[in-house]
């Protein structure tokens, strides 16, 4: 049996959390051979809710989980984690500015960035799923200090699978059959869901679904807006299928990328297709080892694709100058 390695997530006894959790300690995350160590956060209100999620917990018996801590205390919550999951957000309330959002999240992240890197391991990661996920990200990673850049990522693996399973029904087929499916840019309602370089079994999706006015027009709309469909269906926002995107994601950062595909996640730009450096902006990402990544650099992005990237983009820097106070933008 594999040493345990530490995960730490924050706002644990949340929908997003409490969906994932369980997944986590059954080994859908790391495998099934490998044992883990929840450090579960919160804020000092949610502590109660959090005692009854670490019951349910213990009730399950499972075998892989080592070792439990719940906590409010940040630099505890973060001690020798090699995985940071930051869930928790402040949702977006009636009245308030996107600005205003940013704002209040970035002061969030501003700490959790400084305890993950007074605390953690050497060899952490963090992925950042507390909308607004990408600049909440840049602001974490502004703020570790010690911690590599290319540690730092935001989701949007949720998107992707959305966008999958919209091809695989307008396609007539499973959404397995569906690869090279990218998200640019930023996880919001500017996100581009590239079909130009996906493929269905192995074709272009252009070869496939001959209806070209559909994915430039509804398919792209359907998938920057699904989150908020969700909401006007059940009364709350995605939880369950936010939860496995997270599954996905560290899955796809731990394990080799199959041959000839690629996945979405936001990482900090290094300038690749013309994306500002430092940016957290998602792109196509393989991995060979599970170890370390790399952007696919080597597609070619029609003016369709490059007039989506770029109001994605300028959305992100928008953002960034809201938050200008909060991070160091090297110049």
């Amino acid at each position: 049996m594999k040493d345990p390695i530490t995960i730490s997530i924050t706002g644990a006894a949340g929908q997003i959390g409490y969906a994932l959790l369980f997944r986590i300690a059954s080994g859908a995350m790391f495998g099934v051979d490998q044992p883990v160590s929840l450090r579960l956060i919160e804020i000092e209100p949610g502590m109660k809710a959090l005692a009854g999620v670490v019951m349910e917990l213990d009730d399950c018996a499972f075998p892989l989980l080592h070792s439990i801590e719940a906590t409010s205390d940040l630099n505890v919550g973060f001690t020798g984690a090699n995985w940071a999951l930051l869930v928790g957000s402040v949702p977006r309330g009636p009245g308030m500015e996107r600005k205003d959002l940013l704002q209040v999240n970035g002061k969030i992240f501003t700490n959790q960035g400084q305890a993950i890197a007074a605390n953690a391991a050497n060899d952490i990661r963090t992925l950042v799923v507390g909308n607004p996920c990408n600049t909440n990200a840049l602001i974490a990673m502004n703020n570790a200090s010690g911690v590599p850049k290319e540690r730092f990522f935001a989701m949007t693996r949720l998107d992707e699978n959305r966008a999958k399973s919209q091809l695989a029904a307008k396609a007539g087929c499973h959404h397995s059959e569906v690869s090279n499916l990218c998200i640019w840019g930023n996880h919001s309602a500017t996100q581009y869901p590239d079909f130009i370089h996906a493929k269905i079994k192995g074709q272009p999706v252009t070869n496939v679904i001959s209806d070209g006015a559909w994915l430039e027009g509804e398919f792209i709309s359907q998938v920057q807006q699904r989150g908020a469909a969700i909401i006007q269906a059940r009364g709350a926002s995605s939880a369950a299928s936010a939860a496995n995107g997270v599954v996905d994601t560290v899955r796809s950062l731990t394990t080799p990328t199959p041959k000839g595909d690629w996945t979405s996640v936001a990482v900090c730009s290094d300038g690749a297709y013309g994306i500002e450096k430092d940016l957290i902006a998602s792109m196509p990402i393989r991995t060979e080892d599970g170890k370390s990544w790399d952007v696919v650099r080597d597609l070619e992005i029609d003016p369709f694709s490059q007039s989506k990237i770029d109001i994605t983009v300028k959305e992100l820097c928008e953002e960034r100058a809201a938050v200008k106070d909060l991070i160091k933008v090297d110049s």
